[in-house]
């Protein structure tokens, strides 16, 4: 495959213990945390209401792309956007299995629409009043890899800049077994077509390897901090565009990794 190339406009993070790209930064490059983090995004994007009944992953995705599109000084209406997350809400899954199972009659249905996957995109074109195109995908332990692809596809078909969102939050139940993920972490990247100074930019190629790919050695401080969501695949892209490190690999299929060159001119 050839190489597709993206300049990064705009990022906007959330995880636990670390409310926003700046926050990140510093824990990557200095290991300073901030005193007393809220335990949860409260995105402007939503009204108050619906900021109390959304679900946590779909706080945490709104609250990144909105910081995402507002470093890039884009405005959320005009940007194609692609929500890539592993699990979706599992606390509402691990609900509606358990409540299906006891009193099927019992179901919430502000609960039931929170189940769907491309919950998180839903409210965002909603909020953000944006009537172009959104994406939802999985593709489990691959997912941000394949989110990435997708929002680089649409790039080189010719839009002008895509907005990439990938999150996760805990599991519950008896889901927590088979789908173990741990606290609240998002991330938003705006990638766009146009080189811009100043800017870091990623060449992406994707590779096939003969035998399962294998991540970067050592695990950088984002994925020791936040190593048990299950978006943390997502982590080393990160770390390398807070340290401005010239490559990294992820991971993107059981015989595949993106291998990324980054740019910070």
């Amino acid at each position: 495959m050839q190489a597709l190339q993206a300049t990064v406009e705009g990022i906007g993070f959330w995880g636990s213990g670390l409310p926003d790209w700046d926050s990140a930064c510093a824990w990557v490059r200095t290991g300073q945390r901030p005193d007393a983090p809220p335990a949860r995004p409260a995105p402007q994007l939503l009204a108050a209401n619906e900021r109390r009944r959304a679900p946590g992953t779909v706080v945490v995705a709104l609250e990144a792309a909105l910081a995402a599109c507002q470093a890039a000084d884009r405005a959320p209406d005009t940007l194609s956007s692609v929500f890539t997350s592993t699990h979706g809400e599992l606390s509402i899954t691990d609900y509606m299995c358990a409540t299906l199972a006891d009193d099927p009659r019992a179901i919430s249905p502000t609960r039931f629409h929170n189940s769907v996957h491309n919950a998180a995109a839903g409210y965002w074109t909603i909020g953000a009043a944006a009537h172009v195109p959104a994406t939802a995908i999985t593709a489990g332990p691959y997912s941000f890899a394949q989110g990435l692809l997708e929002a680089l596809v649409q790039l080189h078909a010719g839009e002008e800049a895509v907005l990439l969102v990938a999150y996760d939050g805990s599991a519950s139940g008896p889901l927590a077994e088979p789908a173990p993920s741990e606290g609240l972490l998002g991330a938003a990247l705006v990638l766009s077509r146009v080189p811009c100074a100043g800017l870091p930019s990623l060449t992406v190629h994707l590779d096939t390897c003969a035998d399962a790919p294998v991540a970067d050695a050592a695990p950088g401080p984002l994925t020791a901090l936040l190593h048990g969501n299950a978006m943390q695949p997502m982590l080393p892209l990160l770390e390398a565009l807070a340290m401005e490190s010239e490559q990294v690999l992820l991971p993107a299929g059981r015989q595949q990794q993106l291998r990324i060159r980054l740019g910070h001119e």
